[in-house]
């Protein structure tokens, strides 16, 4: 007997009964034949139920490619592109007919294993996915003598739900004997070129699907996994535990996830290969949302990478991951020496990486004393635009310029994970990771140390105003139908509460919210040393609605009480830590958060600069409110600024509009850089803290902007 074995791991989507996101004509194809491809936007993650006109984004892997690695992608995304153009053909379904080897390029053998999908709306807003929020894959059938596959299920992580069942349906090339097992037991058997069973499991627990089909002395057979009807214990945890990983022992770590009105949560990891089984139903803590599992017998010389399975339909990473691998753009990566390996072909989306132990950097900084409040000099830096390399290595070796230059603390803009790698980092999407664009945790722990034997303290600029859509906790309670957080988030607001936000608006009342916000803020004080977070848009952190500027700006009491928790928390750690905010609210209110302590960003770019080119009109170049005593404060706690990354530089406008009188113009580039000086005299010579813009010491004259490359 000739045996083919042709063994269907399955990692594509879940269906419902026989229930489809894509189906292909004819069922059994090469890369010459000319397909049609139908897409069921009901199916998956539903994220395009009830558009009208849907876009194909598609490309092929290859077995040399790599699983998961799209090859030849056709489509320009957020286009109105008629090459990917589907017909609608009611019911929300929408069709694409084309020729493989034309459509993609091909020439040649190219070995096409499978057709890769992510479906969208015109502008890319919404899209159409997995179940599980991954890419949708479909296999070429192996053509030859017999070929035999699951046409349904296929996806790889599957659970199926008390009194539910699962459709199976095996095609074949011909007509064959077929038999579909369920733990070696015989479910279905027939003879065709299709058998279909709607399996219902009696008891709970890991399931085994086989089918073994034969025709002309040839065998072929297939399997996937699954589980039926998962639950969480209520069991109490044998330590204190911390949302995220905690670190046990070398060889144990519990990892723990807050997730309200879920009922049961699976861990996919290196430890099981990413498949869904029984005994990795995490926990749950008694009457609380949050979900625990140990693992021990770990190596502490080994990388482990890990996801949640969350009620059976979506695939996530930790929201408080340490670091994050993505499949899309680490590749991209080229200041992290020894990255860590994605999963590929194991799993979709980012995935959590960990080692048993934390790093073993050497800090040489427990003697380090920050500056008083009253004599700190900032510079802010964006690190993808200070240094040609953005690397952390280089900018170690550049702190000696900032110490000669008189600064006693830098400020950098985001550098949690955020979306991609070109950002200024306004774009957060795990907020506990380093985003590994600049280097590894230890490069910055570098760069945190060195500051500190200069006398330099590190401030983190932080994102918790909002989150992007690749944040968890935004995926996990999700609006498919309006495409915005779920109005049962408890994380966050389904419409923002302010006319400022940006993302999704997070809602700071929310207990889960504030768990969420000071584990985070307590890791990086702990893990990486640093010295102060300045708060961005710390005026959004409201529930209170408001229309406009001057509704946002009124005195906030709920406003205030949450700030002033998470600067207690803050300095229940360190007291010494800089808690600054970007702010701009009514001078009462900033008066409250002045007196318990923090420090508010005082923006002087519009009176400075109408100062150095040259205009005093209705008194625009008054520079009082630089002065706390101006303000009533009774603390020197305005950190003020000429030039910030959200103004137009000085030096810039100078050049562009800078008055004139006689032969005196300012728009002269000596006249220029002279008028800047007089203006610094006067900003230095005021009382209190100070901060630059990166190159605001040269008199930059590019726009801020301006994008080179």
């Amino acid at each position: 007997m000739k045996r083919i074995c042709c063994v269907v791991f399955l990692f594509f989507w879940v269906y419902s009964i026989t229930a489809q996101i894509v189906t292909i004509e004819p069922v059994f194809f090469t890369i010459d034949s000319t397909i049609t491809i139908t897409y069921d936007a009901t199916q998956g993650s539903g994220g395009l139920r009830g558009v009208a006109q849907v876009y194909a984004h598609t490309g092929v892997i290859t077995s040399s490619g790599g699983a998961g690695n799209w090859q030849r992608v056709q489509g320009e995304w957020g286009t109105d592109d008629p090459k990917v153009k589907m017909t609608n053909i009611g019911n929300d379904k929408h069709q694409l007919t084309y020729n493989i080897r034309d459509f993609y390029s091909l020439s040649g053998d190219p070995g096409v294993v499978q057709l890769s999908f992510v479906f969208r709306n015109v502008d890319g807003s919404r899209e159409g996915k997995t179940s599980t929020g991954g890419d949708i894959f479909v296999d070429l059938p192996e053509l030859g003598e017999f070929s035999a596959f699951f046409r349904t299920p296929q996806e790889r992580q599957i659970v199926v739900e008390e009194g539910e069942g699962l459709g199976i349906e095996v095609v074949a090339s011909e007509s064959a004997d077929i038999i579909i097992y369920a733990n070696e037991e015989i479910i279905k058997e027939g003879t065709g070129s299709l058998l279909f069973v709607e399996f219902v499991p009696d008891l709970t627990g890991d399931y085994v699907i086989r089918f073994e089909a034969r025709a002309n002395d040839e065998l072929v057979e297939g399997s996937f996994s699954f589980v039926y009807q998962p639950f969480s214990l209520e069991v109490e945890p044998p330590i204190a535990l911390e949302l995220g990983l905690n670190r046990v022992s070398s060889t144990e770590v519990i990892i723990a996830l807050q997730a309200p009105l879920k009922e049961h949560v699976i861990l996919l990891s290196t430890i099981n290969d990413y498949k869904v089984q029984e005994r990795f139903v995490m926990n749950k803590v008694p009457e609380e949302s949050i979900f625990w599992i140990a693992l021990s017998d770990l190596d502490p010389n080994q990388d482990y990478n890990y996801q949640f399975l969350v009620d059976g339909d979506m695939i996530i990473a930790d929201p408080l991951s340490e670091l994050i691998l993505d499949a899309d753009h680490d590749d991209f990566v080229t200041n992290y020496s020894n990255l860590p390996s994605y999963p590929e072909g194991l799993t979709n989306g980012r995935v959590s990486y960990f080692r048993t132990e934390s790093s073993n950097y050497n800090w040489t900084d427990q003697n380090f004393q920050p500056a008083k409040t009253i004599d700190l000099v900032v510079y802010e830096i964006l690190m993808r635009d200070f240094l040609s390399s953005h690397s952390y290595d280089d900018l170690a070796d550049t702190l000696s310029y900032l110490k000669n230059l008189g600064v006693n603390a830098i400020e950098l803009m985001p550098i949690q994970e955020y979306e991609a790698n070109d950002s200024w980092g306004y774009n957060p999407s795990y907020h506990m990771a380093l985003d590994k664009y600049y280097g590894s945790p230890d490069d910055f722990k570098n760069v945190v140390n060195v500051a500190h034997e200069l006398g330099i303290a590190v401030i983190v600029d932080i994102v918790f105003n909002h989150a992007f859509g690749q944040s968890p906790l935004v995926q996990m309670y999700w609006d498919q139908t309006n495409n915005r957080p779920s109005s049962d988030s408890p994380y966050f607001n389904a419409t923002a509460k302010h006319p400022f936000n940006v993302g999704f608006d997070f809602n700071h009342e929310s207990q889960v919210t504030q768990a969420y916000v000071k584990r985070c803020l307590t890791y990086w004080i702990e893990e990486y040393h640093v010295d102060g977070y300045r708060f961005d848009l710390s005026k959004g952190f409201t529930q209170n609605f408001s229309a406009n500027n001057d509704e946002m700006s009124a005195f906030d009491g709920s406003r205030v009480s949450i700030l002033t928790d998470y600067a207690n928390h803050i300095w229940s750690i360190n007291p010494q830590h800089f808690v600054i905010l970007e702010h701009f609210a009514s001078n009462t209110e900033e008066r409250v958060l002045v007196d318990s302590g923090m420090l508010l960003w005082g923006n002087g770019n519009f009176n400075f600069n109408e100062a150095t080119m040259g205009y005093h009109d209705n008194n625009k170049s008054d520079f009082t409110w630089q002065s706390y005593q101006q303000r009533g404060w009774s603390e020197p706690n305005v950190i003020g600024y000429m030039e910030s990354h959200d103004e137009e530089r000085l030096m810039y406008k100078n050049l562009q509009f800078g008055n004139s009188a006689s032969a005196y113009n300012v728009k002269n580039l000596a006249t220029a850089l002279k008028r800047n000086e007089m203006a610094t005299v006067f900003f230095f010579s005021i009382p209190g803290p100070k901060m630059i813009w990166q190159f605001g010491e040269l008199g930059y004259d590019l726009s801020i902007n301006r994008c080179v490359d």
